[in-house]
């Protein structure tokens, strides 16, 4: 739950986390690589006066080392920028930016295709972004957070895809990671009740193959198993009694955009 007098600086974190991804979507091109990329996100996320708030996110032993999360093709989520790591003209790129702006988080995430876009690829980011909507839509007072799951699963099952079931969304507010957990999968009438004040992260993570997943040595990149290609979007919303509020949309932007030139 966020306090109505933090709601104002809420909204405004997730502005700045909006206009950062939204940035370094447009910047994203092919022949850059991961490392480039996410020194472009730090230094956007310093422009808008805010702190990333994933960089040395610490999870047991383990301390993230980049500012943003990267992910190509395979990867699921939190791939670490790489000097090694080239983008290349038809690989799909996940930018998931989080910052933390006044003692509040804003947490986003979208998926762009990179020059010719694989008709496949363009399948699938289109079946996740639309999976998010149906989520969002969900997201009413006095429904309970098994709407938004199985809204999600639902539709991307029905589409042949599959959702990544080892990550969830979850709340938002003054950190990163709070209650409650926001499954993309699930039954209806299950998980925490929604009720006005609440800010959560719906985030579908689809896959064109199986949900299964598999870490790599750096301990934080989650890849598919099968390795065929995966998406992710993420908006933040607060409840409201008026309905779902997309606190992380850009004005003049599409809340649920693929991006800028180089997106499907």
């Amino acid at each position: 739950m966020v306090s109505e007098e933090k709601i104002p600086v809420l909204r405004e974190a997730c502005q700045v986390a909006a206009r950062v991804l939204e940035d370094m979507c447009q910047f994203v091109k092919a022949g850059m690589n991961t490392y480039d990329l996410d020194q472009f996100g730090k230094k956007k996320i310093a422009e808008y006066g805010a702190e990333s708030a994933c960089y040395q996110y610490r999870v047991r032993d383990l301390v993230f080392p980049s500012h943003t999360c990267l992910s190509v093709n395979d990867e699921v989520i939190h791939g670490i920028g790489r000097l090694d790591r080239e983008i290349k003209d038809g690989d799909v790129v996940s930018i998931d930016v989080c910052v933390r702006y006044r003692g509040m988080i804003g947490d986003n995430a979208r998926t762009v295709s990179i020059g010719t876009a694989k008709p496949e690829d363009e399948r699938l980011l289109a079946v996740t972004r639309t999976a998010l909507e149906r989520g969002i839509a969900m997201a009413v007072a006095g429904n309970r957070v098994g709407e938004i799951s199985h809204a999600i699963q639902s539709y991307v099952e029905k589409n042949n895809f599959n959702v990544v079931r080892d990550f969830v969304g979850h709340g938002v507010g003054e950190t990163m990671h709070e209650d409650p957990q926001v499954p993309n999968f699930g039954r209806r009438r299950s998980g925490a009740k929604l009720v006005p004040g609440m800010a959560i992260a719906i985030e579908p993570m689809v896959n064109a193959g199986t949900h299964k997943v598999d870490m790599l040595g750096d301990g934080w990149t989650a890849v598919t198993k099968d390795h065929k290609r995966s998406a992710h979007f993420e908006h933040t919303v607060l409840i409201t009694p008026e309905g779902p509020e997309i606190l992380t949309q850009v004005p003049g932007v599409s809340a649920l955009t693929e991006g800028g030139e180089n997106a499907e």
